[in-house]
């Protein structure tokens, strides 16, 4: 892409710019220059066609088949030009579903007993369920349903498909509705979707554009991972003293970008490496992945900081702002997590140690 990634991943995850019409309180194309939407909502419903409206984006129609008083639950995550949401029915449901042109729609059925079908063939305990947009398609959901959706843009999906996993997209698309994943690896990626419309759900504030970028770069990877893009070939893989070379020419990127919170597509772009390739490194040379190493070096290094932040007059927001880290109450969390203590503690501690120097 010639420029640094992200410019890079918010070129990638931002070919058209998206806002929120206030008057429908609905996700629309928009030609103003404006920030791009990031949301998340949750609806009851009591009536399947009010089940149907309220999935933004979608051209569908339900139909209950079983007697009895229908009540439908939806969490819906918006942001720019991804769509992840939740869906339970109550009861039999028959649904003629389009998605938008131009769009890719997975569907990750998590009932064991109520497996479901898509155009009469049947969504199995280890698959999940295929189809582009632009194309109308039937799903056949039992009572007691739960299904989790992802809808992306072509367009996005392609450039990422190149530009991280280093693949053509129409090499790797299922040529079936049904894609067999293994149940594990379904569990996994239901685990993630879950928790991100749970994070996302309790945050209730506006993120920055990287944050928006990491999450949907964490779901497109998520999908890979599973195998919904199709099983990916075996790569040959850098040499030894190659992998540890990319591992700390990673490190310096980081250091030498602090302030921003740099992700693992940024790292592909920069180290001309596919994302495949980047995690086989970290694994094999400090047996974690890339992600968590990345973290770990940002938040070590706040705490150096904070550890010399009293005699500087910082503050945690301060530090927190220059490793990159802008949203402080998951700063907070993490740095807890990692370190056992918050970082006011930290620099409590340190104001202590400078306070006895003085004296």
């Amino acid at each position: 892409m010639g420029i640094a990634f992200f410019s890079g991943l918010i070129f990638l995850l931002r070919p058209s710019r998206m806002t929120i019409d206030a008057r429908d309180d609905r996700l629309t194309l928009a030609t103003l220059t404006s920030q791009p939407s990031f949301r998340v909502q949750t609806h009851v419903a009591y009536d399947a066609d009010e089940q149907a409206r309220n999935l933004h984006g979608w051209n569908q129609t339900y139909d209950q088949l079983t007697a009895g008083c229908f009540v439908g639950g939806l969490t819906e995550l918006c942001v720019d030009h991804m769509q992840v949401f939740v869906e339970t029915t109550s009861h039999t449901l028959r649904q003629t579903c389009e998605v938008q042109k131009d769009a890719y729609w997975f569907g990750i059925p998590t009932c064991p007993l109520g497996t479901g079908r898509i155009d009469a063939q049947t969504i199995s305990a280890d698959a999940l369920a295929f189809r582009q947009g632009g194309i109308e398609f039937e799903l056949l959901t039992s009572a007691g349903y739960e299904i989790f959706g992802v809808v992306v843009t072509g367009e996005v999906l392609r450039r990422y498909a190149a530009e991280v996993e280093g693949v053509s997209l129409d090499e790797r698309l299922p040529n079936t509705e049904v894609v067999s994943i293994g149940a594990q690896r379904k569990e996994q990626l239901c685990a993630l979707l879950r928790q991100l419309l749970a994070g996302g759900a309790a945050s209730g504030a506006s993120l920055t554009s990287t944050a928006r970028d990491s999450m949907q770069a964490s779901v497109l990877a998520s999908l890979f991972d599973a195998g919904a893009l199709s099983a990916a070939e075996q790569l040959a893989m850098p040499a030894r003293p190659r992998r540890q070379s990319i591992v700390w020419e990673a490190r310096d990127y980081v250091l030498a970008n602090r302030d921003r919170a740099i992700n693992v597509p940024e790292l592909c772009e920069q180290l001309h490496v596919s994302r495949r390739t980047l995690q086989y490194c970290f694994q094999d040379v400090l047996n974690m992945a890339p992600a968590t190493y990345l973290r770990a070096i940002r938040l070590n290094g706040a705490r150096r900081d904070l550890s010399n932040a009293a005699r500087e007059s910082r503050s945690v927001q301060d530090v927190a702002a220059a490793w990159g880290f802008w949203h402080l109450s998951q700063f907070a969390t993490d740095y807890r997590k990692m370190f056992g203590m918050r970082p006011s503690e930290t620099l409590r501690a340190a104001a202590g140690r400078q306070a006895g120097l003085a004296h």
